[in-house]
């Protein structure tokens, strides 16, 4: 069994208004593969603390990649007399390795009105069994539907053209001995080819009614459910048989939402045993989603 959970944790700020990283790692403990979003390295609000270590440190025997959105100068200057970068992003942690990852930011738009992020999706390919999946921690943007449907293009983009681009480093060498000796990058040199096997964890800040959901899980059929193509994904909630009704991670302006998601791909749908929200956990403004996959 693969125990995986999703957990916006909003810089370890819960809805008591207290930062406490301690209770995120509780939350999340058991897991094999962790997806955290709004994760902050050197920011005021967080006590100038390097959360992407502190978790870290907190999983000692995993692996774990760390993709910002957002990346600035801080004004601030270490020990070192080295500038300090704040950043705020997506981090993946796992129990077996990371073969390898990639970090794509998405799509945004500019606003002279609300607050714009930068916004990113990071991928890690884990090999669980035998097999390899592409894991992505994501977080959308909340300003709007109009602003998030690019965004989900993007995602389902870079799904359907992974094959094409292929792994990191990939390709044959030439090894000409008289020349070099060999080759520099045989080092970093992968075999094989990209796995079809992707699952989209974070939050997409949006509500199963809105239009980038559609694009995600597929249209509506009166004739048996959601038109999802083969290679497209599936809700991991509604597969597990979960209430469309129920569900809630989070609140827009004071209601209940569903707005963290675990989109499993549609190749991997009759793995999905068990979904669940943790609505215990105190560490944030949004609750931990939870998927057990048969291995």
């Amino acid at each position: 069994m693969i125990k995986i959970v999703t957990y916006n944790i909003q810089f370890g700020q819960g809805r008591d208004g207290k930062v406490d990283i301690s209770r995120i790692v509780d939350a999340v403990r058991g897991a094999d593969v962790i997806a955290l979003q709004e994760v902050d390295r050197f920011w005021d609000r967080s006590g100038l603390s390097d959360q992407v270590a502190l978790l870290a440190e907190s999983f000692p025997c995993y692996d774990y990649a760390f993709g910002p959105g957002v990346d600035q100068a801080s004004g601030r200057t270490g020990l070192d007399g080295r500038p300090i970068r704040r950043q705020f992003g997506n981090l993946l942690l796992s129990r077996e390795p990371i073969q390898y990852c990639r970090h794509h930011l998405l799509p945004k738009s500019a606003s002279v009105g609300p607050l714009s992020i930068q916004r990113s999706a990071l991928e890690c390919a884990v090999d669980f069994a035998g097999m390899t999946i592409r894991f992505f921690s994501t977080h959308l943007t909340h300003l709007c539907s109009v602003t998030r449907v690019p965004q989900v293009r993007e995602l389902l983009r870079i799904h359907r053209d992974a094959p094409h681009e292929g792994l990191p480093v990939c390709g044959a060498i030439e090894v000409n001995p008289l020349r070099d000796g060999g080759n520099y990058w045989a080092d970093g040199l992968m075999d094989g080819e990209v796995s079809p096997h992707a699952i989209l964890l974070g939050d997409f800040n949006c509500t199963p009614d809105a239009p980038e959901y559609e694009l995600l899980a597929g249209p509506m059929s009166p004739y048996g459910g959601r038109v999802t193509h083969p290679l497209g994904f599936v809700d991991a909630w509604i597969v597990a048989g979960g209430d469309p009704t129920a569900g809630y991670t989070s609140d827009v302006e004071g209601e209940p939402a569903r707005l963290d998601y675990g989109f499993v791909g549609a190749g991997l749908r009759a793995r999905i045993e068990k979904c669940w929200v943790d609505t215990d956990a105190p560490g944030s403004d949004h609750q931990p989603l939870w998927l057990e996959l048969s291995d």
